[in-house]
């Protein structure tokens, strides 16, 4: 399976949201941008299908900038992509269906429908939580090492 980039920023930008989701605060494109190394014209396109996609809502003003609709742990990876990614979770088209209808179904039914079935299950598991934990684990490059 392949990732955007635009999946791939959307879920890193959601990501380093959580991490600074206990504040409260408010956070602007440009600092996630500079914090990311991504450009703000294209996060800017990101944050509008996040925006749509319910994941976060964005605070007008001298103090403005987004939030996260909801906390990290009530927020799955499967969210943030179904959000950015709207061809990733479409059904798959017919592919012989006139000609051998059979066949179709049989792909179909035993092939693509399970593995999006499967796909969608298993990022429905991942929270961003999750995430923010995993990327605490391995912050300034380097897993964390315990000697005993």
């Amino acid at each position: 399976m392949r990732i955007s980039a635009k999946g791939r920023y959307g879920l890193a930008a959601v990501i380093s949201m959580a991490q600074q989701y206990p504040t409260g605060d408010t956070i602007t494109v440009i600092s996630i941008s500079e914090k990311l190394g991504i450009s703000k014209i294209y996060l800017e396109q990101v944050f509008s299908l996040l925006k749509r996609g319910d994941i976060v809502t964005s605070i007008k003003g001298a103090q403005g900038g987004y939030m996260l609709t909801r906390s990290p742990e009530q927020i799955t990876v499967y969210d943030v992509l179904a959000a950015i990614e709207t061809s990733l979770f479409e059904k798959v088209e017919e592919t012989v269906k006139e000609k051998a209808p059979a066949i179709d179904a049989a792909m179909r039914l035993a092939a693509f429908d399970v593995l999006d079935l499967s796909v969608k299950e298993t990022l429905e598991k991942i929270t961003i939580s999750d995430l923010v934990i995993e990327a605490e684990k391995h912050k300034d490059g380097h897993a964390l090492m315990f000697y005993i």
